[in-house]
């Protein structure tokens, strides 16, 4: 595949999750609840983590934001949910080390989240695609 047509691929799966996101809602009662902000552009996000037994069962956001940050929370929730606080950890340090341009040498399969490997060629809009990975890091870390 060439470099042009993984490029619009990437892109039609960053749009797909900006223009229908999984897991945008509440989770119904107990639950963690970070709110995270990006004051360079603008992006919120309120994520809401259930973690029982060192697992996260349900992970569910709410928030506005440009295309970059709203899909990357969109296919965090999804790469996280049924993991351990442990494996969604390794995830988070993996996808950061991604935007910071790191060769990646893992057996873990990112999935949908590959598409933003892109960012880590524009700086300003790192920040946009870590929000909702740093407000999970902020609420596992609460939990444990």
């Amino acid at each position: 595949m060439s470099l042009n047509n993984l490029d619009q691929l990437y892109r039609q799966v960053i749009m797909d999750h900006y223009k229908n996101p999984r897991n945008r809602g509440n989770i119904e009662g107990d639950s963690v609840t970070v709110d995270m902000n990006n004051p360079t552009c603008g992006d919120r996000i309120q994520l809401q983590l259930l973690v029982e037994d060192g697992l996260v069962k349900d992970a569910k956001f709410e928030g506005e934001g440009c295309s970059i940050s709203m899909s990357s929370a969109s296919m965090m929730t999804q790469a996280v949910k049924g993991k351990t606080i442990e494996d969604a950890l390794k995830m988070s340090k993996l996808f950061s080390d991604m935007m910071l341009g790191k060769d990646l040498d893992t057996d873990i399969d990112l999935g949908d989240i590959e598409a933003l490997q892109g960012v880590s060629q524009f700086p300003a809009r790192i920040k946009c695609a870590t929000l909702a990975w740093k407000a999970m890091e902020k609420g596992v870390n609460e939990e444990k």
